[in-house]
């Protein structure tokens, strides 16, 4: 029997059917994949064969209050863009822990290319919180210099930061260095093609890179199993090089698994993959409303996985950590709420005409005709208003 009669007896699927089939969601493994734990929700210390830690108590409490403060910063954020100070702002609620345990295992000399998330990354280099609120607000294209911290602007384009990484982390292979290169990613960005290409070349050219995928679970209102017929850090399999799933609620376990994979790249073992599973607790911006699409139930479950709370459950099973350094901690988390406020609210209000500036380096008369269109427009809500007295009236 040849391929071409085999094949033409096989009962041909109408249209409609092939249509049905493609609309069907791929569904998840039968099981779980197991992930890497170090503290439990209940804040109770686990072991794992494969990785382990050991932090004084004072670096117990430095992981807590990084947590704290920076949720407290995301907070404020997120209050002063609802009362008009920032156009918008990407939240990290909930996932505290994948952000400071990843960023505390980074030596000085590693490089981070960050998503527009990375708020608790951007902490723990040194970054001046109020410095990532100036591209919010429209007054810069990133507030810091990434040469000081080593520390990436802000990439908004999904998934682009992956490539610069691979190729950064080439550069510095050839330039004799033993940093490593960290790219931070959501699940949404992994299925990008930028991504994909940065797997190829990172595992063709050994490039010492670590790809931390924060798994939130939700790309806007795209659900992962949308995505993804497997887990995702098993996609690192088919590039070869390893992939490692951990409990992105555990600053212990992220804090372990990502030095852990740093050391593999700067030996000269090539990339890894992490997936830090997690939950978005929050709206994915401050334009997007959760509720729409998916359930309270799940995100209440979640609140009870808190990667603040468990740690400070940990802490004061063990004794780690008293009423005072909590109580300091509070007053400490309204000195930076407070000095948040001040400076946003004294940053200049942003330039609406230089979205036009520099687009030609000797200008053009299409952009001339719009910037002129713009200006109208703008000055038609000045005469609008003009017609009406302070109370209202006309």
């Amino acid at each position: 029997m040849t391929v071409e009669s085999s094949a033409a007896r096989k009962p041909r699927r109408s249209a409609g059917a092939k249509r049905a089939s493609a609309r069907k969601t791929p569904q998840p493994p039968s099981s779980e994949p197991q992930l890497v734990q170090l503290l439990s929700p209940e804040g109770e210390r686990v072991e794992h064969p494969d990785y382990s830690i050991d932090l004084t108590p004072e670096e117990l409490r430095g992981l807590y209050r990084d947590m704290v403060l920076t949720r407290r910063f995301d907070a404020e954020a997120t209050a002063l863009q609802r009362q008009g100070e920032l156009g918008l702002w990407a939240s990290l609620l909930g996932q505290e822990a994948a952000q400071i345990g990843s960023g505390r295992a980074l030596r000085d000399d590693d490089y981070v290319f960050p998503t527009y998330r990375e708020h608790g990354v951007a902490w723990c280099r040194g970054v001046d919180p109020t410095n990532l609120l100036g591209m919010f607000r429209g007054v810069n294209h990133g507030g810091w210099d990434p040469a000081t911290n080593n520390f990436h602007l802000y990439t908004i384009v999904i998934g682009s930061q992956t490539l610069h990484a691979t190729g950064y982390a080439m550069g510095i292979t050839k330039d004799g260095a033993d940093s490593a290169v960290i790219a931070y990613f959501g699940d949404g960005a992994s299925s990008q093609g930028d991504v994909a290409e940065s797997f190829t070349f990172a595992a063709v050219y050994n490039a010492p890179v670590v790809f931390f995928c924060q798994n939130n679970q939700w790309a806007i209102s795209e659900p992962t199993e949308r995505q993804t017929r497997v887990p995702l850090y098993q996609r690192a399999q088919g590039y070869g090089f390893p992939g490692v799933r951990v409990d992105g609620n555990d600053v212990l376990a992220c804090l372990a698994v990502t030095r852990a994979a740093l050391d593999m790249a700067r030996r000269g073992e090539g990339p890894v993959l992490v997936e830090a599973f997690t939950y978005r607790m929050g709206a994915h911006t401050t334009s997007d409303d959760p509720t729409k699409y998916r359930a309270d139930e799940v995100t209440e479950s979640w609140q009870a996985k808190d990667p603040i709370l468990r740690l400070r459950r940990y802490l004061e099973r063990e004794g780690h950590a008293d009423a005072a350094f909590f109580a300091e901690l509070d007053e400490e988390s309204e000195t930076l709420g407070k000095r948040v406020r001040d400076v946003v609210r004294a940053m200049p209000q942003p330039d609406s005409m230089a979205i036009f500036d520099h687009v030609y380096a000797d200008g053009h008369a299409l952009v001339d005709e719009e910037r002129a269109q713009f200006a109208a427009y703008q000055a038609s809500f000045e005469d609008a208003g003009a017609g009406f007295d302070a109370e209202g009236g006309k």
